[in-house]
């Protein structure tokens, strides 16, 4: 069958006809696209459109074997032709296919015709045959003779029968058209892969020529790489490294080798030359491909060490591909995440049925013990009992079980109830086991001699003995009893359950029921956590708002809490900063403390804001962002900057899938809550250390080993090491301390045997050789923290000895922060300190504005700053606390407070009344008003208010004054006054919860926690102005803008002066709010317990400082 086409080198029809190849092929006049062909038209449009285009066939010989191999994946774009394509090839192909049989030869002129039309004009053709068959069958169906009319009726039958086959052959031809036009669709695909195909080979035969000759060793096809696609790699292995290897190879992957890696092998291809080659895909994530030969074992073609790479052209850039390897890793962390959580929740569900078993052992044991105690207490109850006593009490019938109903006869005259109006009987069974169950009224029986009374009773189910008293009355009222002389009345039940079935069931009652109350402790411990890890997450996330907005006057953003891979805006008020009245305002940004990897962002000039002072400015924050940075300038090019005062301005980015890297904080100490605690300062290393580790961070601490510690809040304490420095031994131990890493120097020449921590002539010595032995402990255990941070003047030498010495010696990583917790005491040392530390800190602003003009600290104003201490919600929390009555939160806050405020005054003698009362936890000293304190107790008591006063003095003259004012008081107002001069924790859980007032009048308080603590318990602090106290206690008459200014509302009473009329002022207005609106109060009480005064806030202003002083 040879067939004439125009467009392309021969291809092989074959594989498509050889069904039909003894079929002859008529001319075809025209296209019948849908159902069965009737006619033909001869003034066809495509006819039209081909004159000139003839098509010959005939059965002749085979045509010539093509090759149709292609790629796996779809054709490359520009190798499918869209129009008829005249090829340089067309003539040569033409001559030599006519010294052939059956070759495919074309005559008359080149028609641009489609090469889709040419295809379809010989598949229709190979149905003309059929179809012209069917014609004819047409035309005798519609001739008929002139006997065939005389005969009409006796033909219709026949006719019927033949109408039914004309149907039935109509229905196969139809079927047959179908199948027709399926053919030809499959026919013309297999003809346009087989076009692509010669056409694709023809491309690369022409792309190894050209690079043999000009000397390339490798090219792929197609040129132009695109995403998502099959591609060859071709290599010229006599032109390679690989020149002598038998097996070729290739080794790659996409994007810098960061992606999709393969490997296979290369396989010998016909083209001219010594070209291997095999197929790659390219992912839709590729813009580049990176790759080299080798023999699969030791020999590489490298490309000179340079790799062989192409590039994807249309796909990501390599910022999109950083996005989304970020992606890709975030949905990796997820997946980590979740499993993770399984393995968790699989471990606590084992730990919990392992707890479950243990529990159920414990309950069974202690079922089975309980049971033994019973079963002894009630054989003693049957050796007392009996069936009946003469003239004293019988039983009818005398024969009875369980659940009978019998009647219990009683001589009045035989007891102390002979005078008795009432008689009852109280009663039990088997040794009173489940107490009184048994209470009747007896009646006068006359019929026997005596003055007998009776009852009728029902029989305790499962009872073995009846135990019983008489009595004048019922429970609540009797007064005589007859109890047998106190042995009680026991009587046997004869017919009762077989003694050993009883305690059987006896201890499996007792084993339910001890399940059973287990289970509701655990439950409710459970639930307690559950609410208590709720409302910590809360108010935590209010610490998080508030800190976000606590710098709106300045800078803010919407939204506030900036997510990763979202569009922020930031606003920015430069008349609150340098920057104000310039007329340009830029903005300078990155991410990750200035670390992240596309680095600075390019300046972008800030817009201005409708009708406002702000400007603004939109930022696309990355997907592995956690910390967004920036400052602002007059100009593009710099100028004047806003940083913060050196500290630049962040903030925290959420749900991206870069995590902040962990920092390592070393605190060097002499004190520390609890195990070494005298004053604030012990409190304040441990809590702030706790709030940084819970931000993921690392915290170790290092502590002198006293010989007073308590270390009975030291777990798993242990010896770690020794070394030697200052000419002496120093033991290390090891310990946790509240979860904290805590490292005990122990210097062997006996500085810290001493039986105290301050109060010896040679303190200043003893912490000296302190601080250097604990940085030589670092230096010599090959510790590198990135924060030293050192406390007031006992640890203060830390900043010098290390600017000095160790900076030099492999610490020099490290940066130190100094903090001044009272200045009053060790001002040289502090000062010294200020000058070499990084950065230095106190535990008030209004505290570091009070010092700001000390020599000490004036020189160094610009590294120093103040952060409010908190408390540690876990130490002080009402919900959570054992040492008062009923533990409540802010919704509960009035019925726990009156339950603790009772348990106070009945434990103190007080008289239990609903009064206002004041109270007073403090050291007395003259810093904390002691004077103030005095004239604050005489006023409580003139305002009818009552006052409990905790606290001792260290100087006996002080103390001993107190001790002559508490007489006084006791004996004066002993129902309303009580002084306790001494330390004792538990009590001052319950003042603070008990109270309604906290008095804290300090003369200066550079932080202050009493007033913190009493907030959290629903107190409410009446300060003095100074200090921390300033920085906490907002007047509710006085302070609403400034407490709003902190994201705050009021929440106390404070006094300016330090006289009797400045503490009178505030005392008489809280007191007078408390007589005069209990409902206003108590809605003061629930605010101030909602306020959060914990760590949460001063841990990210000290991150923040940590990180300023790293830079």
């Amino acid at each position: 069958m040879d067939v004439a086409l125009l467009a392309q080198r021969p291809l092989s029809c074959r594989t498509v006809f050889n069904q039909r190849r003894h079929l002859e092929l008529k001319p075809f006049l025209g296209f019948f696209p849908h159902g069965r062909i009737t006619h033909f038209s001869q003034s066809s449009s495509w006819q039209k459109e081909c004159q000139g285009v003839g098509v010959t066939a005939s059965a002749g010989r085979r045509p010539k074997k093509m090759s149709n191999a292609r790629p796996k994946g779809p054709a490359p774009d520009g190798l499918t032709p869209k129009t008829p394509v005249r090829t340089s090839t067309q003539k040569r192909d033409q001559t030599n296919n006519e010294e052939k049989e059956g070759s495919i030869e074309a005559t008359g002129e080149t028609n641009d015709i489609s090469d889709i039309a040419v295809r379809n004009q010989v598949l229709k053709n190979v149905s003309i045959a059929r179809v012209d068959k069917d014609a004819v069958e047409l035309q005798k169906t519609e001739t008929y003779s002139g006997s065939d009319i005389e005969n009409i009726p006796d033909r219709m039958a026949s006719e019927g029968r033949h109408l039914d086959d004309r149907k039935t052959d109509d229905a196969t031809k139809e079927k047959s058209a179908e199948t027709d036009e399926k053919m030809i669709e499959e026919v013309s695909l297999k003809l346009q892969l087989e076009m692509e195909a010669n056409l694709r080979k023809e491309k690369i035969e022409m792309l190894a020529e050209e690079n043999l000759s000009r000397g390339n060793k490798m090219f792929v096809f197609p040129q132009l790489v695109k995403p998502d696609q099959d591609i060859e790699v071709f290599l010229n292995r006599s032109l390679s490294t690989l020149n002598n290897e038998p097996d070729v190879l290739i080794m790659g992957a996409f994007n810098d080798w960061r992606w999709k890696s393969f490997t296979m092998r290369l396989k010998k291809t016909h083209l001219k030359g010594d070209w291997w080659s095999c197929q790659v895909h390219v992912p839709k994530e590729a813009y580049k491909m990176d790759f080299v030969f080798f023999n699969g074992q030791n020999v590489y073609d490298n490309n000179d060490t340079k790799d062989f790479c192409v590039t994807v052209e249309g796909g990501m850039d390599v910022f999109n591909f950083e996005d989304f390897l970020l992606e890709v890793k975030h949905k990796e962390l997820e997946k980590l995440a979740k499993e993770q959580a399984e393995r968790e929740r699989q471990i606590e569900e084992q730990r919990q049925i392992e707890a479950e078993r243990a529990a159920h052992e414990a309950d069974r044991a202690q079922a089975r013990e309980e049971t033994e105690k019973r079963r002894e207490v009630l054989k003693k109850f049957m050796k007392m009992a009996a069936r009946s006593v003469d003239n004293v009490w019988y039983i009818e019938p005398s024969e009875f079980k369980g659940e009978d109903l019998v009647r219990l006869y009683y001589n009045k005259i035989s007891g102390p109830l002979a005078h008795s109006m009432e008689l009852w009987i109280h009663g039990g069974h088997n040794g009173w086991k489940d107490g009184l169950s048994i209470v009747e009224r007896l009646v006068s029986f006359e019929e026997k001699n005596g003055d007998w009374w009776y009852a009728d009773v029902v029989v305790p189910d499962r009872a073995l003995v009846l135990d019983w008293v008489f009595a004048d009355g019922p429970p609540q009222n009797a007064v005589v009893y007859d109890n047998n002389q106190r042995q009680d009345f026991h009587a046997i039940v004869p017919k009762g359950i077989p003694e050993e079935l009883y305690w059987v069931e006896e201890e499996q009652e007792i084993f339910r029921k001890l399940q059973k109350e287990r289970r509701l402790r655990e439950e409710a411990v459970r639930a307690k956590a559950e609410r208590t890890a709720h409302m910590k997450a809360e108010t935590k996330e209010r610490s998080l708002k508030r800190f976000l907005l606590s710098q709106k006057h300045i800078v803010y953003t919407e939204p506030l809490d900036v997510q990763a891979g979202s569009t922020v805006t930031v606003f920015y008020n430069p008349a609150n900063t340098v920057l104000n009245g310039k007329p340009e305002v830029w903005f300078r940004c990155s991410f990750n403390r200035w670390t992240h990897r596309k680095g600075p962002l390019p300046p972008q000039r800030m817009l201005s804001v409708d009708n406002n002072t702000h400007v603004k400015a939109t930022v696309k924050v990355p997907l592995d962002a956690y910390m967004m940075d920036f400052v602002f300038s007059e100009k593009e090019d710099g100028g004047i900057f806003d940083n913060k005062n050196g500290t630049d301005y962040h903030i925290p980015v959420f749900g991206g899938i870069a995590k902040e890297p962990p920092m390592h904080i070393v605190h060097i100490s002499v004190e520390m809550a609890p195990i070494a605690k005298v004053g604030g300062l012990g409190d304040v290393v441990t809590s702030l250390s706790r709030a940084v580790q819970d931000l993921n961070h690392n915290v170790d601490i290092i502590l002198p080993k006293y010989d007073c510690l308590n270390l009975s809040n030291v777990k798993d304490f242990q010896y770690n090491r020794s070394y030697s420095w200052g000419g002496t031994e120093i033991k290390v131990w090891f310990g946790k301390v509240e979860g904290l890493s805590v490292y005990f120097l122990e210097p062997q020449n006996g500085f810290f045997w001493a039986g105290f921590i301050y109060g010896g002539r040679n303190d200043a010595e003893r912490f000296g050789f302190f601080c250097h032995a604990a940085l030589e402990f670092l230096l010599q255990s090959g510790f590198h923290p990135d924060i030293i941070h050192c406390h007031d003047w006992s640890s203060a030498p830390v900043a010098w000895l290390f600017k000095e010495h160790y900076v030099h010696y492999g610490l020099s990583k490290a940066r130190v922060v100094f903090t001044i917790h009272n200045l009053e005491f060790g001002a040289h040392f502090i000062g010294k300190a200020m000058k070499y530390s990084d950065k230095a800190t106190t535990v008030s602003h209004t505290y570091s504005k009070e010092i700001a003009r000390n020599p000490a600290v004036a020189p160094h104003l610009y590294k120093f700053h103040g952060i409010l201490n908190g408390i540690d919600p876990d130490i002080w929390d009402p919900y959570n606390d054992k040492f008062i009555p009923v533990s409540y939160t802010s919704d509960n806050v009035v019925e726990g407070k009156r339950a603790a405020k009772e348990a106070l005054q009945q434990m103190l003698g007080l008289k239990t009344s609903d009064l206002p009362l004041v109270g007073v936890i403090t050291r007395l000293t003259n810093q904390k008003g002691i004077h103030l304190i005095k004239h604050a107790i005489w006023r409580t008591l003139d305002r009818n208010g009552q006052v409990v006063l905790l606290g001792s003095a260290p100087d006996p003259r002080v103390q001993n004054d107190f001790v002559n004012l508490a007489n006084q008081l006791h004996s004066i107002h002993g129902d309303r006054a009580r002084l306790c001069l001494t330390y004792d924790e538990p009590l001052s859980h319950l003042i603070y919860a008990g109270a309604d007032f906290i008095l804290v009048p300090s003369i200066f308080e550079p932080c202050g926690l009493t007033q913190l603590i009493a907030m959290r318990y629903g107190s409410i602090p009446v300060v003095r102005k100074t200090g921390g106290l300033y920085d906490t206690v907002f007047d509710v008459d006085h302070d609403k803008e400034r407490a709003q200014a902190h994201g705050l509302e009021p929440n106390g009473f404070n006094f300016d002066g330090a006289d009797a009329a400045g503490v009178d002022y505030a005392l008489n207005r809280a007191i007078s709010g408390w007589f005069d609106g209990r409902d206003w109060f108590n809605s003061l009480c629930k605010r101030v317990m909602e306020q959060d005064w914990s760590w949460n806030r001063p841990a990210l202003d000290y991150m923040e400082l940590y990180h300023a002083a790293r830079k």
